[in-house]
């Protein structure tokens, strides 16, 4: 064990990864070697004869488990960026461990006893308010886990959560290998026709790396299909592109509905053995919406007006098609006929401003961006072992006073094995690690387009919003000066997590931060300013269109999380009746549930309203910015330290008051997406 890196501290900075060091078959062992430490630890919790107290207690709960904790956050982020066969397998047997190692602890009455002595005393202890916080998390947790259930009902509650422990990771390898399943070659180039030239470089250079030097071929990386999908005039091709990327873990060897309904009705079997009318109800309780009944009537409200704006952009859609030769439109070419609208509205192309956007100079920008608003200085750290040689990493630093404020790791582009879409991750959370408070290590992690032969990588809009999103979740991570781990950066309720993350994205349509970065590949021209303001004129195009896309996930989340799963037999006619009001054309192609990754294989279960519930308070945030100048350094400041800074250490709805003065306004998101005088709100 002792030659075992996931079990030595790392001699590196910041106690970065050994990921040079680390193979597959270091994961088990170590797993197993930091249970048995964690189960040492909370012994001694336990039989320490001291009346209980925060630190004898809750302190020592928070750290108990720290090597467990680092251990299986490099091995859950390796799956996800580099999901192997082993790493999958590994999954399925680590799984299990993990979660009866988790109920042990929640379900022991003795530890239970120790903490409940102390948050019986929370009124008489001098704690400060991430301190009290942390007590009654604590309390909570156990709570919601099971601690206060007869021993039948625990012996009940730790099959549902062993049972539970595999299926997430089965759910995410079936959505990625069905879709490596899928390759469309092509021979003709006239097969090829209006796709941009650097997606058909992509494609070539897929076909290289085949063996088939004479095609092109796309997958359903998004970097390939979406261009696709977007420009190629050939109907058909889009079509079974559509059809292929819609019908994801659906009808072929990896089918995931077994999956789901095996995981809905977990899920609700443990909210009801705890006390709940339903998962929603049990995970709500921890929100900041607080009740179904709320987000549902959220929801309703904004799809009634988003719906208005919706079917005004698809008669004008229709309407444009039809002159075009195409009378009946249909899904596949939403995105073809919308970008060509877009295109005789407001004369430029979303390609029209991707030579403007070349990743080294947007990703200097970004950093340029941070630091004009927060004093962040990101350094690349090429003596830091990495996961991929497509990875670097950075050391974070503060410019006024050169502290070091954490680890940083970006890993942008596609690969076989690498889950699809885009995500900050952390592999260790500002706090308590080894007995001192140690900064954070963080990542994000992007399928953007690759750079091929001699063309470097240009990203789209699209793309370029991505990064500042998911940098904005970084910085969060970043900024956490609390002492907790459990309390710091990204660990606030879930409907608020997607504030620092959203709130960047405005920064993007602003010709001072545009004009700060953005420039020909080729010639280092600026970004000309008419096409800024044509970027910004079409900001609000579709947007009750896609307005109503966010609702119809939000609300099909919430209902296969409100209802008894047992009354559901067939997925698809669960679908279409949940969501004949958000839909304008014939289901023809898979249920969206079968790939539906967010809410079956990651944290949005009953939570995927956030994204649109967290816009509300980045429309009204930035405001702020708007109102006192973009990079208004009292505003940054006020931000970062009411928001970035406090974590989880308070409700996010103290922060956002503290903050803005004021609670949110629900109109600043309607004002934004130009709803106002379309719903005459």
């Amino acid at each position: 064990m002792s030659q075992n890196p996931l079990l030595t501290l790392s001699p590196l900075r910041n106690h970065a990864p050994q990921f040079d060091l680390i193979r597959e078959e270091h994961f088990k062992p170590a797993v197993d070697a930091a249970i048995a430490e964690a189960r040492a630890n909370i012994d001694q919790i336990i039989n320490n004869p001291d009346t209980p107290t925060f630190e004898n207690t809750i302190v020592a709960l928070e750290t108990a488990s720290e090597t467990l904790g680092t251990v299986t956050s490099i091995f859950y982020n390796q799956l996800s960026a580099a999901g192997t066969d082993g790493l999958q397998a590994l999954a399925e047997e680590i799984g299990p461990v993990q979660a009866n190692f988790g109920s042990d602890i929640i379900l022991n009455a003795d530890l239970f006893k120790r903490i409940k002595a102390v948050f019986d005393q929370i009124n008489h202890l001098d704690l400060t308010t991430e301190q009290q916080t942390l007590l009654e998390d604590t309390y909570k947790n156990f709570t919601r886990g099971g601690a206060l259930l007869e021993d039948e009902k625990k012996a009940e509650l730790r099959k549902i959560n062993e049972a539970m422990s595999t299926l997430s990771p089965v759910f995410s390898n079936n959505v990625k290998k069905s879709s490596e399943q899928f390759a469309m070659w092509i021979e003709d180039e006239k097969d090829l026709e209006g796709v941009p030239d650097i997606a058909k470089a992509g494609a070539k250079h897929e076909a290289e790396q085949k063996g088939e030097p004479d095609k092109w071929l796309f997958t359903l990386d998004y970097p390939s299909f979406g261009p696709f999908l977007t420009y190629s005039a050939k109907r058909n091709l889009r079509e079974k592109v559509w059809k292929a990327f819609s019908n994801r873990a659906y009808g072929d060897q990896f089918d995931n509905t077994e999956n789901i309904f095996k995981i809905v009705r977990l899920r609700y079997e443990r909210a009801r053995l705890l006390g709940y009318d339903s998962h929603a109800h049990f995970t709500l309780e921890r929100r900041m919406a607080e009740k179904p009944e709320t987000v549902m009537t959220f929801l309703k409200d904004l799809k009634e007006k988003y719906r208005i704006g919706a079917l005004n952009d698809l008669n004008e859609l229709k309407k444009f098609a039809a002159e075009n030769g195409v009378d009946d439109l249909m899904p596949w070419d939403v995105g073809y006929f919308s970008e060509k609208l877009k295109e005789k509205l407001y004369h430029f192309s979303d390609e029209d401003l991707r030579p403007y956007f070349p990743l080294d100079r947007v990703l200097k920008g970004t950093f340029d961006h941070f630091s004009k608003l927060f004093g962040l200085v990101f350094t690349p750290a090429p003596d830091l072992p990495t996961w991929h040689k497509d990875v670097t990493a950075y050391e974070v630093t503060d410019k006024l006073t050169g502290k070091f404020i954490g680890t940083f790791y970006t890993d942008f582009y596609p690969r076989v094995g690498k889950k699809p879409g885009a995500w900050m991750t952390s592999y260790r959370d500002q706090g308590l690690f080894h007995g001192k408070v140690e900064g954070p290590v963080v990542a994000i992690v992007c399928n953007f387009t690759k750079p091929t032969g001699n063309q470097q990588s240009l990203l789209t809009f699209d793309e370029v919003e991505t990064l500042f999103h998911e940098m904005g979740h970084a910085t969060h991570a970043l900024l956490a000066k609390g002492t907790y781990a459990s309390q710091t950066g990204t660990n606030v309720l879930w409907d608020f997590v997607e504030l620092p993350s959203q709130l960047q994205e405005n920064w993007l349509y602003e010709p001072e931060t545009l004009n700060s970065f953005a420039a020909h590949f080729e010639t280092g021209e600026p970004i000309p300013a008419d096409l800024i303001e044509k970027l910004r004129a079409s900001k609000n195009f579709m947007s009750g269109w896609m307005g109503v896309r966010q609702m119809s996930f939000s609300i099909l989340d919430m209902e296969w999380h409100l209802n008894d799963p047992a009354i559901i037999t067939d997925i698809v006619s669960f679908e279409d009746e949940i969501l004949k009001d958000c839909r304008f054309f014939p289901r023809l192609g898979g249920p969206s549930s079968h790939s539906f990754s967010h809410i079956f294989a990651g944290g949005y279960s009953a939570g995927y309203y956030s994204y649109k519930w967290a816009e509300v308070l980045d429309a009204d945030t930035f405001e702020a910015f708007l109102e006192t100048g973009l990079y208004n350094q009292e505003t940054a400041h006020r931000y970062r330290t009411e928001v970035l800074e406090k974590g989880g250490s308070e409700h996010p709805a103290i922060l956002f008051r503290n903050f803005r003065g004021r609670d949110a306004d629900p109109s600043a998101l309607l004002r934004r997406d130009g709803l106002l005088d379309k719903t005459g709100s």
